[in-house]
């Protein structure tokens, strides 16, 4: 996650090279190295240093780092042809090269050509079958395709080798859940809090999870995890607050004529829809009035 400090030196170099002031090679070196997605900056400022020897010359062997980068920008921009020319220039200098060999796979893609480019990954995951890269490219065709299931599968296979890698299982968690499968993915969500506790956005998915799959005890769960996501977020999260003030409603209607015993606590409730009303009138205020009468409507505020 890029960081505002990163993000803002990001900005101001952007500026500065688009306005004629230099640096593009710095802020190309910095989108890569934040793995930023600023594909038509890229494209634009990529090409012309690659179309001046001057320029060009003075990178060295990080040249082709350049043609790498342009490579799959201009497949970003729907840009082929740029794409198709940088990666015939990395072929011609690293014949055999995995690394240009997935390029190509990339390629196959951008055009639509879906098993000719599986058939690229297939051939070079017989000699690396652990390569990251590759097995996910199999999981984004599946996705492209609309295979949902298959990408299930990929990315499951793919966890079992590599169970540390939380874009993987956010993925995942998202697959599941477009495809209804609410418990799988809160099994998703569960293990990204365990090895990320302190990540408030895996908190808010999972409550968001628990609170659609309904029930009293998801429900009673869901606010829990509202509420650590406002904890984590110093009370900033409206979609928290409007989650506490949502689970609040249905948990009061299963627990209507219970034992006080079984009944929510009613305490977060009204610091939820207070917090809320305070959020809309300070961010926006043209709001407030729809905001007053939902929670009117629900009986959070009087």
């Amino acid at each position: 996650m890029v960081g505002a400090t990163e993000e803002a030196r990001l900005n101001q170099l952007e500026s500065q090279v688009d306005n004629g002031g230099g640096g593009a090679w710095e802020y190309l070196c910095l989108v890569r190295k934040l793995k930023a997605r600023r594909s038509e900056k890229v494209l634009r400022h990529g090409i012309f240093i690659l179309n001046s020897h001057i320029a060009r010359s003075k990178l060295g062997g990080e040249e082709w780092t350049l043609y790498e980068q342009v490579a799959v920008a201009a497949m970003d921009c729907h840009r082929n042809d740029i794409a198709n020319d940088c990666i015939e220039a990395l072929s011609k200098k690293f014949p055999g090269s995995i690394r240009v060999g997935r390029l190509k796979g990339m390629l196959l893609e951008a055009k639509g050509a879906w098993p000719d480019a599986e058939k690229i990954y297939a051939q070079l995951l017989v000699d690396n079958p652990l390569d990251q890269i590759i097995l996910k490219r199999k999981v984004a065709i599946a996705k492209a395709q609309g295979n949902l299931a298959a990408a299930v599968e990929y990315l499951n296979n793919y966890l079992e080798t590599f169970m540390a890698d939380h874009d993987a299982w956010r993925e995942l968690a998202e697959l599941y859940i477009s495809i209804q499968m609410y418990k799988q993915a809160a099994f998703c969500y569960e293990e990204l809090i365990l090895s990320q506790p302190t990540v408030p956005l895996y908190h808010l998915a999972y409550a968001d999870v628990l609170y659609t799959m309904g029930g009293l005890e998801n429900l009673q769960a869901a606010k829990k995890y509202y509420a650590s996501t406002i904890n984590l977020t110093g009370g900033k999260n409206t979609r928290a607050l409007y989650g506490i003030c949502l689970s609040s409603v249905a948990i009061n209607q299963l627990t209507k004529g219970r034992n006080k015993d079984e009944k929510d606590s009613a305490d977060l409730q009204p610091l939820a829809a207070e917090a809320l009303l305070k959020d809309y009138k300070e961010r926006a205020p043209e709001k407030l009035p729809l905001v007053t009468a939902m929670l009117r409507n629900i009986k959070l505020v009087s």
